[in-house]
């Protein structure tokens, strides 16, 4: 076990700039800023018919409603009282997997089902019934197809759980963030740890064996032992993965974070030690490092990918989704495809529009250069698995003297951080702090003017 913390430690990651540095959280390359209007509803039409038959896809909906807003979350939501505006939308994403069923070809097979938002759980049972036959509808699920779905202990209750459970829901997402009601107050997310830990044994008496759990360092009023004392009631729920996210405070672009009183945030050097005394914990109890930010079980599927190189990086996180391409269904949701990307309006009234209107909603997208492919795996080696192979990034194309100049300013960059040798370049453990910056380093666009999130 590698230590972060000492303090000769952070004196070179200060000097290297880490907590003073905004960078790309690389789920895509190129990240999303870069996407423009000259990629859209024409590429993701011809896109989606280029899939071969028989092929297997994942598909990603995106339920973007709550009952409430919470004040620490950036995604793109919004506030509903009523079911209305919710049963307007189901019927939009009816309509929208109607016109992908017409352009995908035969035998299509969904390998992996994710339904985000939002709150995917404020559907009624009856509404979970029909979104999931319609889903049925356009292609059936593969054979060990994963179907996940983001719960919010609030807002999920017994008939709800059967009704995912019917539909076929074999993996659990759970929002915890933190336990201390102090911090939850101070972020408007107050949800118990009972109340947490009722809704556990509900999807474990429903057959759910799988269950993720994400929590957040980075809070405001948050420290070590109180995020230690969160871990530690986590862990009583035996959650399979575990994702340990940092706070991105960006209310330039979520206003609805100007709620969170910024005099009470950690400072960036101590959000260092929040994760290592996380992290060091879930170690302890036995769970594998996951990438830079997830744990978990020995067995599980994540485990067994990063264990075998099959990581990989998606808008969802990591996965072991090994699919080439990605549908998004819904409001802003992203596509990926050999060919690039397609997001769909961002605005529900736009996407609502578009879609009622027999068109597909794609309005931006990019699409991939030669470039951008041996690029988009390098920097994804990086962030699964700290390293980059010489070898298959030149099988992809790229120059080897380019390759040799990449590595060699990186190298340069990062003095002690990471090695390169005639085989790969590598991130040492105690850089790894230091992997989105790192990955930078092999991003070939321009991302001074996006305010991305901290670099840790």
């Amino acid at each position: 076990m590698h230590q972060f913390t000492g303090m000769g430690r952070i004196a070179q990651l200060r000097r290297l700039g880490l907590f003073d540095t905004r960078v790309p959280r690389y789920t895509s390359y190129p990240s999303s800023p870069h996407f423009s209007p000259d990629v859209g509803a024409g590429e993701q039409d011809s896109w989606l018919r280029a899939i071969p038959e028989g092929g297997e896809i994942s598909l990603y909906v995106h339920v973007p409603f709550c009952r409430r807003l919470c004040w620490f979350c950036a995604c793109r939501t919004q506030g509903v009282r009523s079911d209305d505006p919710v049963e307007a939308y189901l019927g939009t994403l009816l309509k929208e997997l109607a016109l992908v069923a017409e352009r995908l070809p035969d035998g299509v097979r969904l390998s992996r089902l994710h339904w985000g938002g939002g709150t995917p759980t404020l559907l009624r049972p009856a509404m979970i019934e029909t979104l999931a036959q319609a889903i049925r509808d356009v292609a059936p699920f593969a054979d060990d197809a994963e179907f996940s779905v983001e719960i919010d202990p609030n807002e999920v209750d017994g008939d709800r759980i059967r009704a995912l459970s019917e539909a076929g829901m074999n993996r659990a997402s759970i929002g915890v963030q933190d336990f201390d009601p102090v911090i939850q107050k101070t972020i408007g997310r107050e949800q118990t740890y009972e109340t947490t830990r009722q809704v556990v044994e509900m999807l474990r008496a429903a057959g759910i064996e799988s269950l993720n759990a994400d929590i957040l360092y980075g809070l405001p009023h948050q420290t070590p032992s109180g995020i230690a004392e969160t871990v530690q009631m986590l862990l009583t729920l035996t959650p399979d993965r575990v994702a340990l996210y940092g706070y991105a405070h960006v209310p330039w672009m979520a206003r609805r974070q100007t709620m969170i009183p910024e005099e009470h945030l950690p400072e960036a050097e101590a959000r260092l030690d929040l994760f290592e005394t996380a992290r060091n914990l879930f170690l302890w109890d036995g769970y594998a490092e996951i990438g830079i930010d997830h744990f978990a079980r020995p067995g599980d599927g994540l485990e067994n990918a990063a264990r075998t190189g099959r990581l990989r990086r998606n808008f969802q996180g990591y996965t072991d989704d090994t699919a080439p391409v990605l549908v998004g269904i819904g409001a802003s949701a992203i596509s990926r495809f050999p060919q690039g990307y397609v997001q769909n309006a961002s605005g529900t009234a736009d996407y609502q529009r578009r879609v009622r209107g027999g068109e597909l909603a794609g309005v931006r997208g990019h699409a991939f250069t030669d470039d951008d492919r041996f690029r988009a795996r390098m920097i994804e080696a990086l962030m699964c698995d700290f390293e980059i192979d010489r070898a298959e990034i030149e099988a992809m194309g790229a120059d080897r003297a380019l390759l040799s100049r990449l590595f060699t300013e990186a190298a340069a960059a990062f003095p002690g951080m990471v090695e390169v040798d005639e085989r790969r370049f590598r991130i040492l453990p105690e850089g790894r702090p230091l992997t989105r910056m790192v990955a930078r380093s092999f991003d070939a666009y321009d991302s001074s003017r996006a305010r991305h999130s901290a670099a840790f």
